[in-house]
């Protein structure tokens, strides 16, 4: 088993009863009963309680069922395609834009800030061993900052000579709907762009990513695109990090998303076997539960000690106001960068308004 992450309640436990936590044993123990359950639930396709709508519980379990298609399937597993995929990519790009938003981009710009060299596009192609520059589009509606990216990609393969990946650009765009705004508008000037540069390659520089029907399933089903990846039924957006959504990008980020994996299933595993008291799944949301129903402390600050997990923070910002922001609840996140923030936004933590 891989080092999993842990958690240290000590300064929350000291501010309470000292039976105050160990009272809510049965209950949270009840909560991921219910939570496996659910995942067994989406996986047995039986009918789903109307209560329970929609039930993305499928992200629970399937780190550990994408490991087991590639130890039962090999090169026809999931993961070697995707493997595939993104070295083919990488061979012949030399930048790939990444089009998404909200779920469809966060979580893999966590991973890619936390883990990449920051500097990994202005690093000429053989430092970078050949991974192609990453860059991020359709999260919004920055006119500037998409005409700016475009223009840049734009000049690149005006001036590159050859037949190489030099100056040549792949998309990957995600959107499980394809009805998406932001990113079809993005998508559709990334692709008049490739249409214009590379016309004769562009069934080879567009990867979807998308749900198995809707506007974009069937844009790719016209357009012969070589690579078409589904993002399962029964995984929501926002949990879609370790499906296509997020291990294509990763794996062109040269990023290995089998120990990527592995170590997603190792703390499924923490989370579903260690008792309550030594799990940092539960002991965390118990933590913030009673912070909240008890004190009233509505407001979560992450603060990161480093510009690497600032992305990890505003990833945390979406998957908790999206899940729990709901009826008039739920607490809002925010997301600090120390020391950067430690004179404005750590003052008013310590200092300001309770």
């Amino acid at each position: 088993m891989t080092a999993l992450i842990t958690y240290d309640p000590a300064a929350a436990l000291t501010t309470q009863p000292d039976n105050r936590f160990a009272a809510l044993a049965d209950a949270f123990n009840i909560a991921r009963d219910e939570v496996l359950a659910d995942d067994k639930l989406f996986k047995s396709q039986a009918a789903v309680p109307e209560s329970k709508q929609p039930l993305d519980a499928g992200f629970v379990s399937w780190p550990e069922d994408l490991l087991l298609d590639m130890k039962t399937n090999g090169a026809g597993s999931l993961i070697v395609q995707l493997e595939q995929c993104a070295a083919r990519l990488s061979s012949t790009s030399d930048s790939v834009v990444v089009l998404g938003i909200g779920g469809s981009y966060m979580g893999m710009r966590a991973m890619y800030e936390a883990l990449c060299d920051p500097f990994h596009n202005e690093r000429s192609r053989d430092d970078r061993q050949g991974v192609p520059r990453i860059y991020f589009e359709g999260w919004n509606v920055d006119s500037d900052h998409q005409s700016d990216l475009l223009n840049l990609l734009d000049r690149r393969a005006e001036r590159a000579t050859g037949g190489g990946p030099d100056g040549r650009t792949s998309v990957v765009v995600i959107s499980k709907s394809g009805a998406t705004l932001e990113t079809a508008v993005a998508f559709r000037n990334f692709r008049a762009l490739l249409e214009r540069r590379f016309p004769d390659s562009l069934p080879d520089l567009i990867v979807p990513v998308t749900g198995e029907s809707g506007r974009l399933r069937d844009l790719a089903n016209a357009a012969g695109f070589q690579n078409v990846f589904s993002i399962p039924n029964g995984i929501g957006g926002r949990f879609s990090v370790l499906t296509p959504v997020g291990l294509l990008p990763a794996a062109i980020a040269g990023i290995n998303i089998r120990r990527l994996l592995q170590g997603a299933a190792d703390m499924t595993e923490h989370f579903r076997t260690a008792d309550y008291g030594s799990n940092a799944v539960l002991d965390y949301t118990s933590v913030g539960h009673v912070m909240e129903t008890d004190h009233g402390l509505t407001t979560r600050v992450l603060s990161t000690w480093g510009c690497h997990l600032e992305a990890v923070g505003l990833w945390y910002d979406q998957l908790l106001a999206e899940s729990l922001g709901k009826q008039e609840r739920g607490a809002t996140p925010l997301t600090g960068v120390n020391t950067r923030d430690l004179h404005s936004r750590g003052q008013q933590h310590q200092e300001g308004r309770r």
